[in-house]
């Protein structure tokens, strides 16, 4: 957006029976809470991983009718993330940006949290962090500690997920209740919710 680009939607993959994403395990309550906040059309596949790149060339193919040519990409310097990304853009009729490639990865952690990105650790590999991660925000504190500790700060390599509750797209920030915590995979996981109307006080 600083370089003019407009943002025109949001695509979200999600398991076999679309309640949850498919790589945060974030409940759809929550996924639409963010697409509101943003103002923001949000596109959404359900899926199995044996299916996923048929149904994303699916989505992207429908982003594409819309008129969309460009999609973003978060990945920093995994090259076969790009070399995906690029193909399956590229059998849609589009094009792939990848705006942080190969920018440092605690530079751009940092560059975040001082924009007034506001995240919160969702998941990470149990062998690596303990449940007591879960819900921290993620600081300049915290990620100066998960380098010191031989964890990367960005999670790029899988070692945490976080889900994003405010920034400057943001209208208003979310307002997200903490559930259960639970192991999947070999990940700790905390279950966000957007609360009930009827549950406040």
């Amino acid at each position: 957006m600083q370089a003019g680009a407009r943002p025109a939607g949001l695509i979200t993959m999600m398991i076999e029976d679309g309640h949850r994403s498919r790589s945060h395990g974030l409940r759809q309550d929550v996924v639409d809470a963010q697409a509101a906040a943003m103002g923001l059309p949000l596109f959404r596949r359900a899926t199995s991983w044996n299916e996923y790149e048929a149904n994303f060339i699916d989505v992207l193919a429908e982003v594409r009718a819309g008129g969309v040519d460009v999609g973003i990409f978060g990945d920093i310097d995994l090259q076969d993330h790009r070399d995906w990304v690029e193909r399956v853009c590229a059998t849609a009729g589009m094009r792939a940006m990848l705006p942080l490639w190969n920018e440092p990865r605690l530079d751009m952690v940092r560059e975040c949290i001082d924009a007034g990105i506001d995240c919160r650790i969702v998941s990470c590999k149990a062998e690596l962090m303990g449940k007591e991660y879960l819900g921290q925000a993620l600081t300049h504190e915290l990620a100066t500690s998960l380098e010191s500790a031989g964890i990367d700060a960005c999670g790029e390599n899988g070692e945490f997920h976080t889900v994003v509750v405010d920034g400057p797209m943001f209208q208003r920030p979310l307002v997200l209740e903490a559930g259960e915590v639970y192991e999947h995979g070999g990940h700790w996981a905390l279950d966000y919710h957007v609360p009930s109307p009827l549950t406040k006080a």
